[in-house]
């Protein structure tokens, strides 16, 4: 299995995609060969600034941690631990999130071993030896091992609250299918839809497919923010949490997190969602279920 880097970087910086790429060999995703990191690192372009948010120990005790705390365990339950005290750890801006090199340099130079430990399937396909997907190294923000966590957080977050971020990570269908979905930008209509899967109207892979695609296609008609407004977001109040990453303690591990007090979202908004979304759910044809009539 991949090792924890030897050289370990003091700060985060970015990695480009080509680079990465090329470094992406078959011994590194069947987790039999060692990302070579000291060179990676050379070629690495170092992050602007002095805060401590900028530090990679903090992120890596957090991924020690998460692994030790998994290890016997159901590996994708990790998720649920992790994005939240990730989110809160790293403190970036969803500009600084949106920058694909970030989570290559992190997951290529800081955690190689985390990706590893989380994505290598149980077996192979076509004969061939299990591999992580080169995706969950440098891929998607939907798909790529760290930035969906963090995008999980900052999306399904209800303001400083955590809670669920917990229910949207706990289930990877959600983690699969309703992270990829724009709709979830409009905060209330997040809330909603794990609202539904933490009420296990919708839990399972199927019946969270159907949720998702019932709610994507109305948003084609009808248009959420004005259905169900949600408040006008101040960005200074998560500019506040930014700037006092340096005298943060650091992030729990037996208790939840705050995130940035940048507001809860309308409960008004997420109640006027939920009862649309279980009446579109209601007439959904999930694939596989038999009703009582058939």
């Amino acid at each position: 299995m991949t090792d924890k880097p030897e050289h370990m970087p003091d700060r985060l910086a970015l990695l480009s995609d080509a680079n990465a790429a090329k470094n992406l060999s078959t011994g590194v995703l069947a987790g039999k060969e060692n990302p070579p990191c000291i060179a990676l690192n050379k070629s690495a372009e170092l992050l602007d600034g002095t805060s401590t948010r900028l530090d990679v120990e903090p992120l890596r005790d957090l991924i020690d941690d998460v692994m030790h705390f998994y290890h016997d365990d159901v590996r994708t339950k990790a998720d649920a631990w992790l994005a939240p005290r990730m989110h809160a750890a790293l403190r970036l801006t969803r500009r600084e999130a949106a920058d694909a090199r970030l989570w290559n340099f992190i997951a290529l130079c800081v955690a190689p071993d985390y990706v590893v430990w989380r994505h290598l399937p149980a077996r192979g396909k076509d004969g061939l030896p299990p591999m992580v997907a080169a995706e969950r190294f440098r891929g998607a923000h939907y798909t790529q091992a760290f930035s969906r966590l963090w995008w999980a957080a900052e999306l399904f977050r209800d303001g400083a609250d955590y809670r669920p971020v917990q229910v949207a990570c706990g289930n990877q269908d959600v983690l699969n299918t309703v992270l990829r979905l724009d709709i979830i930008d409009h905060r209330p209509t997040a809330q909603a839809l794990i609202r539904l899967v933490e009420k296990e109207m919708a839990s399972k892979g199927r019946e969270v497919n159907a949720l998702a695609a019932v709610a994507n296609t109305a948003a084609s008609t009808l248009m959420y923010d004005v259905f169900a407004p949600d408040d006008e977001w101040d960005g200074s109040l998560l500019e506040d949490w930014i700037h006092e990453a340096d005298s943060a303690p650091p992030v729990p591990r037996k208790f939840l997190p705050d995130g940035p007090a940048d507001g809860p979202v309308p409960e008004k908004a997420v109640d006027t969602l939920v009862r649309y979304f279980e009446e579109l759910f209601a007439d959904a044809k999930i694939r596989g279920k038999v009703t009582e009539a058939s």
